[in-house]
Parts: C-alpha cells; structure tokens; sequence
C-alpha cells in the first residue's frame, strides 16, 4: 500500500474512515491514562480527526502527523482555524494553539521532531494498514517514544476475508505478537459493534469486535 493510495483517497473524497463525532472510546476510557494537562498526545496517521480538537480542549499540546497536504488543509479551515506553517526537514508543519500538525510521511519522523510524548492515541493508524507495514510502523513507533509512555489503541477484529481492508482486522494475538516484547499490554474494552456499523453488515461482515487497549512502553 503506497503514500499514492491513501493521497488519492482523499483526493477522490473517499474518507469513509473519518468521523465528524469525537470517539467515544477516547472519552471513556481516558481517564484510565496517567496523563495531565499540558503533557503532549502524539497522534500518528491523524487525517483531520476531530478527535485532536477534543485532546486540546481537555488542555494536552497534541502532535499529528498526516501525510495528505488535502486532510490537513481540510482539518484547519473546516473548524475555522489559520495555522502558522512552516517547514522542517521534509515536513510541513502547521501549528495553531498547541495544535501542531506535521505534513508528510509518518516513517521520516525522528524523535526530536516530536519532543517528549506522554500518550499516543492511534484509533485508525494501526488498522489502516496491511500487515507487513504495521510490523513496520510498530517497529518505528517504538523508536519514538521513551520508557513509561502509553498508547492507548483502538482496533477492530473481524474475519479478514469477508472483507478486504482498509481498516484491516487486527486480533488481539497481532497485538501482543506487535507490542508485547517492549510494551505492558492491556486489553480495556472488547465490544461487538456490528449493529452499529451498518455499512461494514452490508459490505458482508458477520462479526465486528471493536477492542481498546492500554499499552505502556517498558
């Protein structure tokens, strides 16, 4: 899957995954994290997640990156925002309030781009890609975050060949195999979702769980 797929998805307005609500899960089970007010959420793959407005107004400095110049274009002028932009290496970055979002590709980044994270919220990284590149984009997350950071993970587990991704079924034994040797694993939430997304029943799915999971890096 290559940065031309996902720069034409947006292109051609194909962006099924994005949701204007806020994530509920992200709501609910934050308060499971040691995090406090001023501490920085890196948000990886972040689109125009409106999710990011809501980790603001809670009083965290949040970071994304995106690679689409259209998603992060789209995320400041829909919600009325004029970001100061400039350029830093091979990324365009926008930054607004203690928003700040980082135009190109997420596998350039290097720790000193991001400062120091305390939470990664990935609800739609992990799952948007085929399984070789999520052994990759695990492999350079951990070489961007410090010991005690969390992530907290949202995935979404269904058979894979009723479907094909994106977002792709990653099970709960992917993610243990993905991040047990450098993270303390632990599930939160394992709900079956199906009724609810109606579009995933018509396109044939028999079973969607949605899983979120509190990692910690050791």
């Amino acid at each position: 899957m290559q940065h031309e797929f996902w720069l034409e998805r947006w292109k051609q307005n194909q962006i099924g995954f994005h949701k204007q609500e806020i994530n509920p899960h992200l709501q609910y089970y934050w308060s499971r994290l040691a995090v406090s007010q001023g501490d920085r959420v890196f948000v990886p793959l972040c689109g125009k997640s409106n999710d990011m407005l809501w980790l603001r107004v809670m009083g965290y400095q949040v970071v994304g990156v995106e690679l689409s110049p259209l998603a992060v274009d789209s995320f400041f002028s829909d919600n009325d925002l004029k970001p100061k932009v400039r350029r830093k290496g091979d990324f365009l970055i926008s930054e607004v309030d203690g928003l700040q979002i980082f135009c190109g590709d997420f596998f350039a980044l290097r720790p000193a781009d991001l400062g120091h994270i305390k939470v990664v919220y990935d609800r739609a990284s992990l799952v948007a890609l085929p399984v070789d590149m999520r052994i990759n984009y695990v492999s350079s997350l951990s070489t961007l975050l410090s010991t005690n950071t969390q992530i907290l993970l949202i995935t979404l587990d269904y058979p894979q060949h009723e479907m094909q991704g994106p977002p792709f079924s990653v099970q709960g034994e992917e993610v243990n195999r993905l991040f047990s040797t450098w993270c303390d694993v632990e599930l939160l939430a394992s709900e079956d979702v199906l009724e609810q997304e109606t579009s995933f029943k018509e396109r044939g799915l028999t079973r969607m769980v949605e899983q979120t999971y509190r990692l910690v890096v050791l």
